[in-house]
């Protein structure tokens, strides 16, 4: 057994080429974090367990008359969209009246896709340049600078967008605002990772990216799973556990093995690639099991407390992927642009909704794992499920399709529909991040002033 396991900020399982971290387990007593004892521990909840907050994006807006519920209010009738959500109402906000509209043309004209993605989270109007990159540090960067010294990542940057552009996308926009949710200064993106396998590998793997590649081809080459290289570690442990502590344990390790086993399955042969190859290794060819893979790591990333801050875009905005395994075979974006014709109209809520059960899908599993004070990692976070369009037909920005869902660890205001009037999405973020601890904090980007009813 390590003899430092306990003493340092996190408890591991250790192997040759497998760094395995562990979710909360009470028999092992209270986790050190680098600061010091008597220093409070930013993003912690009353309890003191972590607090996390995540920014999930989807594309091309949502049809408003099946998004919006009829009236506001506790325990609102969800509609068409929202109704996978139902189970988790009493754990959700949906926000109405919040705008980003600095993704407004202006003078700049055409050009709406870009602008709703990199503006998203920073409100900040972006440059219309292919090459002059200018935005705004995003929310989720400035939360990572305060909390995330207390986490083995600052923060976690996912996407399912497999291909990539560079130069001109979006009418002479750089590809950069439209493939990118997270920025650490207004000219650098925090590119984010569509590989599964190379997030796995990033949160169980040891040493530096090439060794965990040898890692890999050698675990590959063996046939064997990161769990076989410390499976000693593993037995000593259990020695120090409880009994529901060792159920809690199998329990995680199997949902380790799991995500491993289907990441196995659907690989190619041969290494990972980089994110900006055409087909890389270990990416599942169906859009779906993508978006679960990715949710799943990010839920693992969490139990572990690898990161307390993470975004996640799903599809950039002007996605024009299609759906065949729901009836719609037309491309999203093209579908967006219905003009009011009612066919396209009930495909494009289909796809709307499709989107929202797998995010259910992600609630259900936050819901489903137990954080250091007993309550779940949905009690214990707040996860922004948005997008950057209102309505895709006509490009507006305003009255955003915007939810919160989690508890905040019990400081959020749940189970309701709340119109805000016509504020900045940044304020919202102001909300969040003065949970999050962030201190002397009073503007972000266009903000107005810190949305406190939430």
């Amino acid at each position: 057994m390590n003899p430092q396991l306990g003493l340092n900020r996190r408890h591991f399982l250790r192997g040759l080429g497998a760094c395995v971290g562990l979710p909360a387990l009470a028999s092992l007593g209270p986790v050190r974090l680098l600061a010091a004892a008597t220093e409070p521990s930013p993003a912690t909840t009353a309890t003191g367990a972590p607090l996390r907050a995540a920014f999930l994006y989807f594309p091309n807006g949502a049809i408003p008359r099946a998004w919006w519920p009829s009236a506001t209010g506790a325990n609102p009738e969800l509609k068409e969209t929202l109704e996978p959500l139902r189970p988790f109402l009493p754990q959700l906000q949906v926000f109405g009246g919040l705008d980003d509209k600095c993704a407004n043309a202006g003078p700049d004209g055409a050009g709406d896709h870009a602008r709703a993605n990199g503006t998203f989270l920073s409100g900040v109007r972006v440059n219309k340049s292919a090459t002059d990159v200018r935005a705004g540090i995003s929310i989720d960067q400035v939360l990572a600078r305060q909390v995330g010294g207390a986490t083995r990542f600052p923060s976690l940057e996912l996407t399912c967008e497999t291909n990539r552009s560079s130069g001109a996308c979006d009418s002479g926009y750089a590809c950069a605002y439209q493939f990118n949710l997270s920025w650490s200064s207004p000219t650098t993106p925090m590119t984010a990772e569509a590989n599964p396998r190379l997030v796995f590998e990033r949160l169980f793997g040891a040493g530096s990216p090439e060794a965990r590649s040898e890692n890999l081809r050698r675990r590959r080459l063996e046939q064997r799973s990161i769990l076989d290289f410390v499976t000693e570690d593993a037995r000593q442990m259990e020695k120090r556990l409880d009994y529901e502590d060792r159920g809690k344990l199998d329990q995680y390790l199997t949902g380790v093995r799991e995500v491993e086993a289907r990441l196995q399955k659907v690989e190619r042969m041969g290494d990972p690639t980089s994110v900006n190859a055409p087909e890389p290794a270990g990416i599942p060819s169906g859009y779906g099991e993508h978006l679960q893979l990715m949710f799943d790591l990010l839920v693992l990333a969490f139990q572990t407390d690898s990161t307390r801050v993470a975004t996640f875009l799903m599809a950039h905005d002007g996605s024009n992927r299609s759906f065949a395994d729901i009836g719609v075979p037309e491309g999203h974006h093209d579908l967006s642009h219905h003009s009011n014709e009612q066919e396209k109209v009930q495909k494009v809520a289909a796809i709307d909704r499709w989107y929202t059960r797998q995010f259910a899908q992600f609630l259900q599993k936050l819901d489903g794992v137990k954080d250091t004070d007993g309550k779940s990692l949905l009690h214990n976070s707040m996860i922004v499920y948005g997008g950057g369009n209102a309505d895709g037909n006509a490009h507006t920005h305003v009255n955003l399709p915007i939810l919160l869902a989690g508890n905040g660890g019990g400081s959020l205001r749940t189970g309701r529909y709340v119109r805000h009037g016509g504020q900045p999405l940044t304020n919202l973020f102001l909300g969040m991040a003065q949970r999050m601890g962030v201190q002397k904090f009073e503007s972000f980007g266009d903000s107005t002033g810190i949305l406190s009813d939430i």
